[in-house]
């Protein structure tokens, strides 16, 4: 039986998981919640500026949104606890709407009816788990009911410092996410609780704190206290990448820095990891699946065991695809 899905928060990332979901038929989406009005988010849904028109008719009918042939009950209304899940018969909810991430508001999920919740961010106090694919994925259990899938940031951070660490072992390293900018930011200058933030997205390269640093810090112990960094987010709408500066265990040229990315890539991190020798840019990687892609002609080795790398993610695609993933690990579990 395919796997019954429920979007809490239909912005771009729940838009992308029913995009990326629909067609896949170990996974049926039977409920999506929001606060806007059902006919704005089917016409949004529709005609994505990133993804482009979908491919099928999507309509409001009534209480439901009908993309192809499929009906999807929509409850005007995301608060955790008012939505009936078991009535509804969701195994998993897919908590997107970027508000509720401590577990007491999760748990208001379950209380309702859910199976269990996968969080679009990560929390902001302690839960079941974050899972990071390809990191810590086997450490997943039964009873692991409320789960952050982080943030798309850590994806593609802790995949890189992971087979770095694997392969020679990381002394410091220092990041630098180059983030396209998100919907929680402004067109223009606008009164923010930060005052950077408050910044028009569209004409500035902003300074942001990342949450990024201290999770993989948690998800590969071995760099506790030896990692850190911070966002710029800047005015393209998709594509992203992680400037990473490392200090190794050991001096490895570039070229052995690429090699061993493309080994990952076509063996054990095949789909989560791409490699590329192509001179990519932002636009390149939409759309792109992978965690993260991995840029080898931007790789340096500066002498001394300091190697400089840059990879690419789509923030929004990715992300999604890892969440889907994520669910399917926890309807197996």
């Amino acid at each position: 039986m395919p796997i019954r899905l429920g979007i809490s928060g239909f912005g771009r990332i729940g838009r992308n998981l029913l995009r990326i979901g629909y067609r896949q038929p170990d996974l049926e989406f039977v409920a999506i919640s929001d606060l806007a009005d059902l006919e704005s988010l089917a016409y949004l849904f529709a005609h994505g500026t990133i993804e482009g028109r979908f491919p099928a008719p999507v309509a409001a009918e009534g209480n439901s949104l009908r993309v192809g042939e499929r009906r999807i009950r929509y409850i005007r209304n995301s608060t955790p606890g008012v939505i009936p899940w078991d009535v509804l018969g969701v195994d998993v909810v897919l908590e997107c709407t970027g508000s509720f991430r401590r577990r007491e508001e999760l748990q208001r999920h379950l209380d309702a009816g859910a199976g269990k919740v996968i969080l679009s961010t990560p929390a902001l106090d302690a839960i079941d788990r974050t899972i990071i694919n390809g990191i810590n994925d086997a450490d997943l259990r039964p009873g692991d009911r409320i789960v952050s899938n982080g943030s798309s940031s850590t994806h593609a951070l802790a995949l890189v410092l992971k087979i770095l660490c694997d392969a020679v072992g990381v002394e410091w390293a220092l990041m630098t996410t180059v983030h396209a900018f998100t919907g929680d930011q402004t067109l223009s200058d606008t009164a923010q609780p930060g005052p950077r933030w408050s910044r028009s997205a569209a004409k500035n390269i902003i300074p942001n704190p990342s949450w990024a640093p201290q999770a993989v810090e948690q998800l590969l112990p071995q760099m506790a206290g030896r990692l850190q960094g911070l966002a710029l987010n800047v005015p393209v709408m998709v594509g992203s990448n992680i400037d990473l500066v490392t200090g190794l265990g050991g001096d490895l040229p570039a070229e052995e820095i690429n090699a061993m990315m493309r080994g990952a890539a076509s063996g054990a991190y095949a789909g989560l990891l791409d490699y590329t020798e192509e001179p990519i840019v932002s636009s390149d990687v939409k759309g792109n699946l992978a965690s993260a892609v991995f840029d080898a002609s931007a790789t340096m080795d500066l002498g001394g065991g300091i190697v400089k790398t840059l990879t690419w993610f789509d923030n929004g695609w990715a992300y999604a695809a890892r969440m889907l993933d994520l669910a399917r690990a926890m309807a197996a579990a």
